[in-house]
């Protein structure tokens, strides 16, 4: 079950997103769009962060971890 959630934090776009694996976890994902930046180099897609049990931890890892990134980014 994939459930949007898109939300803005310090001037990104933030949605995270997990799919489903053969084995039943879950890999944590993230699309971080700057919100100032219509092109597509204000695009950032991270894949399979980590894997999961659920896929509500998936989601919340991939919150956190787009909010280190924004963060540590500069």
């Amino acid at each position: 079950m994939q459930r949007k959630q898109i939300h803005q934090y310090n001037g990104y776009a933030v949605q995270p997103s997990a799919h489903r694996l053969p084995d039943g976890s879950f890999s944590s994902n993230v699309l971080l769009e700057r919100i100032d930046s219509a092109r597509t180099e204000g695009r950032y897609w991270f894949y399979s962060l980590d894997y999961f049990r659920s896929e509500e931890l998936a989601l919340r890892h991939s919150n956190h971890w787009a909010r280190n990134w924004v963060d540590t980014r500069g």
